[in-house]
């Protein structure tokens, strides 16, 4: 599986994302720690003090809208939802919103979520599966957006390509994910033990995505499947205070875990040391990637020039 014997593994089944999500290590986590929001905050480069995390959890939501270039009445989807609280602050802005995710309980607590602060007008919430969306017709959105949940995809590029079928033509794209240096051809340099335990980590947190992600692949992918104006942006300076802080909270059970051979039980204790090890070492990156369906007025040379344009 790769050139360096020195490498070598086996990949273990990958546990379901509802599986993940389910363990009292994730519920209670991102309960106490996020407020039951499920992804990274939004911070200056080179802050030592993350908190209040909310307000910077709302910040990487305000980049996200930013990102999307959209004006008020605008439908999107929310490909990936988890509890609605990017769907929420994003309808706060004037956006529409359908929400799905294909955790039973994710999809249940957003709609609870939507319903209690009174957004039904602005927000539909309900299960589903991004690798399929027949219920949806072509050209239904004017925006889609995914954040940090591709990692877990099983098949990035078929959902990547259904994403491009529900846009609008001229509709926009941005995905908020991570990517990394190849794990199946790590650099010498790279700690055995760190190859193995990012390897541990991405089985454990059902993230088969993120094992493919290559730096480059998925906006590959996005032009495979026809995007144009494809750019990348790295904001992993912009969440390195939390995965600082998660190291923090993480190393001293984490030791114990070590000793006694339990890290296949702590996944969410091993990732909030190895993930930040491994960002100290370069090995994974914060990216935003954005992109444009192709309108009817785009003929064929702004196409390719679009292509040629390509940033990051």
């Amino acid at each position: 599986m790769t050139a360096n014997k020195k490498y070598e593994y086996q990949l273990p089944p990958f546990s379901s994302v509802q599986e993940y999500y389910a363990t009292w290590e994730s519920r209670i986590g991102y309960k106490v720690l996020l407020g039951g929001t499920r992804h990274f905050g939004y911070w200056s480069p080179g802050t030592t003090w993350p908190f209040p995390l909310s307000a910077a959890l709302r910040r990487m939501e305000d980049y996200l809208y930013n990102s999307l270039n959209l004006p008020p009445g605008s439908t999107v989807l929310d490909a990936g939802c988890g509890i609605g609280h990017v769907a929420l602050h994003l309808a706060s802005k004037g956006l529409k919103v359908q929400a799905i995710d294909i955790t039973e309980n994710h999809a249940r607590w957003a709609q609870e979520e939507v319903k209690r602060q009174g957004m039904q007008h602005m927000i539909s919430a309900g299960w589903g599966d991004y690798h399929n969306l027949d219920g949806m017709a072509d050209g239904s959105f004017d925006g889609v957006y995914t954040v940090e949940t591709l990692a877990h995809s099983w098949h990035p590029a078929r959902a990547v390509s259904e994403m491009y079928r529900v846009l609008k033509p001229g509709g926009h794209i941005v995905f908020h994910e991570y990517d990394h240096l190849d794990a199946t051809r790590p650099r010498p340099e790279t700690p055995p033990d760190m190859v193995e335990a990012i390897i541990r980590v991405n089985t454990g947190t059902s993230a088969p995505g993120f094992h493919s992600f290559d730096r480059g692949h998925l906006q590959h992918i996005m032009e495979d499947k026809g995007f144009i104006e494809i750019t990348s942006r790295d904001l992993t300076a912009n969440i390195r205070p939390l995965v600082r802080l998660f190291w923090l909270i993480a190393y001293l059970p984490y030791l114990l875990i070590r000793i006694l051979r339990l890290q296949s039980y702590f996944v969410n204790t091993e990732a909030g040391v190895q993930g930040y090890r491994a960002l100290e070492r370069g090995y994974w990156r914060y990216v935003v990637l954005t992109a444009r369906k192709p309108a009817a007025r785009d003929d064929k040379a702004d196409i390719d020039g679009a292509r040629l344009r390509r940033v990051g």
